[in-house]
């Protein structure tokens, strides 16, 4: 089985509806390409895999129906771990399906760009799969095809898991990346929920050992008839996870590590050091490119329901009105809920003097109605020393290079990218329902008032009892062009009011800003110095 190629050129749509755009990931007989819909222009994954010679016909309708059907049901079990199914078409012994786009990275991907994982990190993987194999095998699915380009990792860490139903849709013992197949598989037996614990065990062998059990060959029958007879190579470097990885890899089925031994091991080598789970988990950075029609302050995927919506970051970033949630999903206005555990900055005691107009900040337009809650006027010219910090307050550089003054107990919530053209930081803590939320993008438009207006404010409208507070404000930040606006909207109920400043710094090149706090809160001492504070002392990257 070969590196399966193309068969529709990027020009071509996938189910009259779904462009290619750029490779994301490849594995054995496997692509999973980054995807466009035509008729919305929401991102989507077209997942892209070459059936068997025999699979043509009553096989090949059996493949596709058995997909969405095995996909939507698992979507319900595990909504927030398994991807939306949109489409899934046969073209010419090519299996085709779609997906709604996912805020992440293979694990593949990941392993081929960061190398071998921490035994802690592997853990947390291989529990959150083991969750998800759990409530598959409850209902009597077995995956059959797991592997690390069917796992997502997002930037929490937090997977989810692409492919059910492909397993059983043909006469193949294994239809993508064969060296992940379970032995009985490789003998083509009748296989059940011990083939997703050898493949599971596959995968943290790969994740900690830095390469699969047994390697990839020519042809996948070579591959397959290895993974029958050649003996597994022993574990050098999963440490605590060396007995798990080598029970869930026994040959003999009815011998295989069981769910609870393996669960067992995991939360153990977790518990045994719990913060170097957030410790050794990095940003993902895929390898694909920005696309859109829109500029704005860069794009991400949005989900409502099964469709998947996308906005630049801005109209997420800009346009979000809650805290964000587990899923690192949201609908559209609204952004991922966090699910750190920092503790709320206590209030700074000392009184900040009320901002007052500078140079760089235009008083509010006059053409605010009575009803209308005042523009905030940019917050008072720097101090002298433009580094000081008020008490309660530390500098935070990122991985980006981008660095802001927060307060204490601060640290990012989420990170979205999309390659390094376009990413979103959102800061916050627990408990904290305020935000602050710094996008980057390469893709932007030469005036920052029309970004606002344009491309950020429609998608704005769409979300929950959006209102615009005064004009969008021309001004300059740092030497820079740059634009202010605010707004209110609802937010898991509550009333919310942002300021947002997006300002360019090169060619199509540019940052935005984003504060939000409650509506009641947002004259209070604590947020109008906290917003100073960071516009005061935001410092792009150095380079």
């Amino acid at each position: 089985m070969n590196m399966v190629e193309a068969h529709v050129s990027a020009a071509e749509l996938v189910a009259e509806r779904y462009r290619l755009v750029d490779v994301v990931h490849r594995e054995a007989n496997r692509v999973c390409w980054y995807g466009e819909d035509v008729e919305t222009g929401w991102p989507c994954l077209i997942t892209q895999t070459d059936l068997p010679e025999d699979a043509g016909g009553d096989s090949a309708r059996r493949a596709t129906a058995r997909v969405v059907r095995t996909s939507e049901k698992m979507r319900l079990l595990r909504p927030k771990q398994v991807a939306a199914v949109l489409a899934a078409v046969e073209v010419s012994g090519t299996l085709w399906v779609v997906t709604e786009w996912i805020d992440g990275t293979p694990l593949g991907e990941l392993l081929a760009q960061q190398g071998a994982f921490t035994h802690v990190r592997a853990a947390r993987i291989g529990l959150e799969l083991l969750d998800v194999l759990e409530a598959a095998h409850g209902q009597g699915i077995t995956h059959g095809e797991l592997s690390p380009g069917q796992v997502f990792v997002r930037d929490q860490g937090s997977v989810v898991v692409t492919g059910f139903g492909l397993a059983g849709a043909t006469l193949a013992p294994r239809v993508a990346a064969p060296s992940y197949a379970s032995p009985e598989q490789a003998r083509d037996e009748r296989i059940g929920p011990a083939a997703d614990l050898w493949a599971l065990g596959a995968i943290l062998y790969t994740m900690t050992e830095g390469r699969p059990p047994f390697r990839e060959r020519d042809r996948a029958e070579c591959t397959l008839k290895g993974v029958d007879r050649l003996p597994l190579r022993q574990p050098l470097r999963s440490g605590p996870l060396t007995q798990a990885v080598q029970g869930l890899l026994r040959k003999d089925s009815r011998e295989r590590l069981g769910r609870p031994v393996a669960r067992e091991a995991f939360v153990r080598v977790l518990s045994e050091d719990p913060d170097a789970v957030v410790r050794t988990v990095p940003s993902a950075r895929l390898r694909r490119r920005v696309y859109g029609t829109g500029p704005g302050w860069g794009r991400r995927a949005m989900v409502a329901g099964t469709a998947l919506a996308v906005v630049t970051i801005a109209g997420a970033v800009l346009a979000a009105t809650t805290r964000p949630d587990d899923s690192g999903d949201a609908t559209a206005g609204t952004e991922p809920r966090p699910t750190v555990s920092a503790s709320k900055p206590a209030p700074t005691p000392t009184p900040t003097p009320t901002p007052t107009p500078s140079p760089t900040s235009p008083s509010p337009s006059p053409t605010a109605t009575p009803t209308t809650p005042t523009p905030t006027s940019t917050p008072s010219p720097p101090a002298k020393d433009p580094d000081a910090l008020p008490d309660g307050f530390r500098r935070y550089t990122s991985p980006e290079g981008f660095s802001v003054a927060l307060p204490q107990g601060w640290r990012p919530l989420s990170t979205t990218r999309m390659s390094d053209l376009a990413y979103r930081v959102v800061f916050g803590a627990a408990d904290d329902p305020r935000t602050l939320a710094v996008t980057y993008s390469e893709r932007l438009g030469p005036d920052p008032v029309a970004v606002w207006r344009d491309d950020v404010e429609p998608g704005l409208k769409k979300a929950g009892g959006f209102r615009r507070i005064g004009e969008i404000r021309a001004t300059t930040y740092q030497g820079y062009e740059a634009a202010d606006m605010e707004w209110t909207a609802e937010g898991d109920g509550t009333r919310v009011r942002t300021f947002g400043r997006g300002f360019l710094i090169g060619e199509h090149r540019g940052y935005s800003l984003r504060w939000t706090t409650p509506a009641g809160d947002w004259e209070d001492r604590d947020n109008q110095q906290a917003l100073d504070v960071f516009l005061r002392t935001f410092r792009e990257p150095s380079d």
